[in-house]
Order: structure tokens, then sequence, then C-alpha cells
């Protein structure tokens, strides 16, 4: 096991008497995301499996992750990573030992690119969000969940591709649990999934235009979209500016620093959404991420007032 068991805790100024809101920190994992609990299984099965490298297609959090977990495991990684991705989160998963290519516009192009590397024998395709083995690790943070708040009514997560929602509803229907709300945010420039909910399977985006860059998946995987509906649940898309918000409201309250795409989810309680109403247990994913600085929150800071 390459992740470690993240703290949930209560939030120290939104929760009261009648809701409490707890935060899962998955930002406190090694890599800064939850993405290394799926990453990590995947890594490690491909080891065992005597693969001697991995290649992952990224904009970032499932790059480090990987490149986090081939390094404890003696693995060679290959990160291929789109021109938007920011050149310190490049330098980042540089340090883990692992070699970066920068291909393409778009995640898409760079995920071509990394599937052509990977044809080798030995070498194993780390997928961004689509893979059960992905969900599987994902969903050990429901364990962990359950164990410390059993009685949760609901889960707010941020959805980009779909992996980490996949996890929850993967984790939620070992433990058949499917009486959890589900609360899933996007920002509007990135509503892939609440376009694939509506429309009953998976659309591609023409574009993505947000500054959650992390969500910016043009097409969600099919199976969160299929099993989602076996549980109450709502699709949410905010701003921007609502994102910024819960990363800046974020940082002052627990003194901690995270993108965006995580941001989205924290709006929901920052915001009072009336999604929220009735529940009584709330648990916030605070999925973290690495393309983030204190100075574009203290630039954000300002804005926001």
């Amino acid at each position: 096991m390459l992740h470690i068991r993240t703290p949930l805790i209560l939030h120290p100024t939104l929760s009261t008497t009648s809701r409490r809101i707890w935060l899962k920190l998955e930002n406190l994992q090694p890599s800064g995301s939850f993405k290394l609990r799926g990453m990590g299984l995947l890594c490690s099965q491909a080891a065992a499996q005597g693969k001697r490298k991995v290649v992952c297609p990224s904009g970032g959090n499932a790059g480090l992750a990987t490149a986090v977990a081939a390094a404890s495991l003696g693995l060679q990684a290959c990160i291929v990573v789109p021109h938007t991705t920011p050149e310190a989160t490049r330098a980042r998963i540089r340090r883990t030992g692992a070699e970066v290519i920068v291909h393409g516009k778009v995640w898409d192009e760079a995920n071509q690119r990394a599937r052509e590397l990977a044809s080798a024998a030995d070498t194993e395709y780390v997928p961004a969000f689509d893979h059960p083995v992905l969900w599987e690790g994902h969903s050990t943070m429901i364990d962990e969940i359950l164990e410390d708040c059993p009685q949760v009514d609901t889960v707010v997560t941020s959805v980009g591709g779909g992996g980490l929602l996949a996890g929850i509803l993967t984790g939620l229907l070992r433990h058949d649990r499917r009486d959890c709300r589900i609360i899933a945010c996007e920002t509007r420039g990135a509503a892939s999934f609440a376009a694939a909910v509506q429309a009953g399977h998976p659309v591609r985006l023409s574009k993505i235009d947000t500054v959650a860059t992390s969500l910016g998946a043009a097409q969600v995987a099919k199976w969160p979209v299929q099993h989602i509906v076996e549980f109450d649940h709502e699709c949410l898309v905010l701003s921007d500016d609502d994102a910024i918000i819960g990363v800046v409201r974020y940082a002052s309250d627990l003194r901690q620093l995270v993108e965006p795409a995580c941001g989205v989810s924290l709006a929901v309680a920052y915001l009072d959404h009336p999604a929220l109403a009735g529940a009584r247990d709330v648990v916030i994913v605070v999925c973290g991420g690495v393309s983030i600085s204190a100075q574009l929150v203290a630039g954000w800071a300002r804005l926001v007032g």
C-alpha cells in the first residue's frame, strides 16, 4: 500500500449542531492528491506482473501520483503532459526521477502519445481516470470514511474524468450504502459529467474553458455515468469564481492550498448551497492538487476580497 490513511476532520467553522461538515484530507497524500490510491494499486500490480516501466498521460496530478508510485516500486516512469501543464508541475514530477514528455495542446493529444510509448511488452499504460483498478484503489477512502463517520449521509466530490467518483461509488456499493447522497461538482467550462448524466451516456465537450484545469476532461468515463443513478444524486455546475472562493476560504481556514478543481467542492459548503438541504453529516473529499501555489492563492484572495 503506497497511499496513507488520511484524516477525516470537522470543518472548524462550517459545522453546526444541525449539520456537520467533514473534510476527507486527500490533499495530504504523498503525491498531493487522492490519485495515489489508484495509481499506487495499478503500478503495484504492474510490478508484480514483471513490468519495468509505466507511462501515464496527465495534466499533473495523475502523473505525479504515478511517478511517486513508480519511484517507490523501482519502476521507470514516463509522464506525458500537454503544454498547458505548468512548468512548476513538470519540475515536481521530474524530481521523482520520472521522465517528462511535453506533447500536444490538450490532454487527449498527450494521451495518444502515451499510448504509443506504452506499446512495449515490459511497459504498463496507466490511464488518468478510466480503469477499474484505479477505481478499486480510490474506493479505499470510502472504507476509511465509513470507519470514521458511519453516519455519513452525503458525499461531495469534484468530477473531472470520473475516476474519483467511480471510486466513491465502488466503495459505497461494496458497503451497500446506496442510501448515501452524492453531490458531483464541476465548473461551468468543464461540465462533461453533468452533460453525460443528462444525455444518459458520455458526451464530448467541444472545448474546455475553466480555471479548474484538473477537471478538464472533454469526455468522462462511462461507468460512473451508468451507476450514479443507483444513488440519490445531484450534479452541480458552479462558476470559476465559486471554485476560487472555495480555494481562498479553505486556505484561510485550514492553512492548506488546493486547486480550483478541489475548491469547487468546498464551495458547496462555503456557499451553503441548497443541495445540502436536509443533510446532517456531509463529507467533502478534499481531493487536493499540485498545480497550485501561494502566489496564485494570494492573487485570487485580493480579487475576492
